[in-house]
């Protein structure tokens, strides 16, 4: 569905030239939800501008639902953008319209009949969850619900692609997780390709399937969400991972679980999948003759599947500790040895 081979974009400035983007190879499949991840000056605002076609590359190909959008014009570049939505941090909507307005206008531009208008306009109010604020203005709505108009809107012409711009930045975290769960339910109801920019790993391992994260411009790993976060590689992944996986806190505990206890280890548990809901500590302290204090545990969900991190201090005889170890690892858990007593 979308392609990017070889992509730069070097911006002019007065203090010399800006690589915002530099050589950047992705694919995104048709039907997937792909997350771009970086903090701020990573070069995602760029990617996304060369997208929709509101910037051209400098060199390489931007190949979106068929068309080259880096290389097309005029009329041509209108109709390709037809297929290419986009939905915004701060909303965009047109303040002296009400809800139904909001979400025709698109309609409106495309020359569709007032009739249709209206039908599709029913549509997408329900798809989004709208019913009863259709007369609404946007002054008169919570953040979620302007997003929700901004998500109707966005569809009304049935794209193929959906871009979202930091579109939860601005909303609490219970508004955000509700206006995922909708992303979530319109990728899945129409197949919708959604590619998603934002700088919160939050957001990406609750509904990507995959994941590139940006740096200075270039694309530094990319990948399957939960092999990311299992195995991140590039020290920003990894601090991007820890977010949701492994506050600070947990190390301050380490350090003072071993100064309470000065012999023994705290390791890292690892699980994937159907892994992440076993009992393992339980059939641990009936096997060996070892004591374990649990010092923090969490499982992640992702669209891929679940991912559980467990740390723990593990003590006792050293020949029974080993054997539990290995005892772990033939579960198919990952340890890995954080501290050493």
């Amino acid at each position: 569905m979308i392609t990017l081979t070889g992509v730069t974009k070097i911006y002019e400035a007065k203090s010399g030239t800006v690589t915002a983007v530099n050589n950047i190879d992705l694919n995104i499949n048709k039907g997937e939800i792909f997350g771009i991840i970086g903090y701020s000056g990573a070069g995602k605002s760029s990617l996304i501008r060369l997208l929709n076609g509101l910037e051209t590359p400098t060199k390489g190909m931007v190949k979106v639902a068929g068309n080259d959008i880096g290389k097309i014009r005029g009329e041509k570049l209108r109709k390709a953008r037809q297929d290419i939505s986009m939905i915004f941090q701060h909303f965009n909507l047109l303040w002296s319209r009400t809800v139904r307005e909001n979400i025709s206008f698109p309609l409106e531009i495309a020359g569709v009949s007032k009739g249709e208008r209206a039908k599709r306009v029913d549509e997408l109010i329900k798809l989004v969850g709208l019913e009863g604020r259709e007369d609404a203005y946007p002054s008169q709505l919570s953040g979620g619900q302007k997003q929700r108009v901004g998500i109707a809107r966005a569809l009304a012409n049935n794209p193929k692609v959906l871009l979202c711009d930091e579109a939860t930045s601005a909303l609490d975290p219970q508004t955000t997780d509700s206006i995922l769960d909708l992303l979530v339910d319109i990728n899945e109801k129409l197949g919708l390709t959604i590619v998603l920019i934002t700088h919160e790993m939050h957001v990406i391992r609750k509904i990507c399937h995959r994941v590139a994260v940006m740096e200075n411009g270039f694309v530094v790993e990319q990948g399957n969400v939960l092999d990311v976060f299992r195995k991140p590689k590039q020290s920003i992944t990894k601090r991007f991972v820890q977010q949701v996986t492994e506050p600070e806190e947990t190390f301050e505990t380490m350090e003072h679980v071993l100064e309470l206890y000065p012999s023994g280890q705290v390791i890292q548990l690892s699980f994937v999948g159907d892994k992440a809901e076993q009992p393992l500590i339980t059939s641990i302290l009936k096997e060996f003759d070892v004591t374990i204090n649990i010092l923090q545990g969490k499982i992640s969900h992702t669209q891929t599947g679940s991912y559980g991190t467990l740390f723990v201090h593990i003590d006792g005889n050293k020949e029974e500790v080993k054997k539990a170890i290995s005892f772990i690892r033939e579960q198919q858990v990952e340890v890995e040895v954080m501290a050493n007593g």
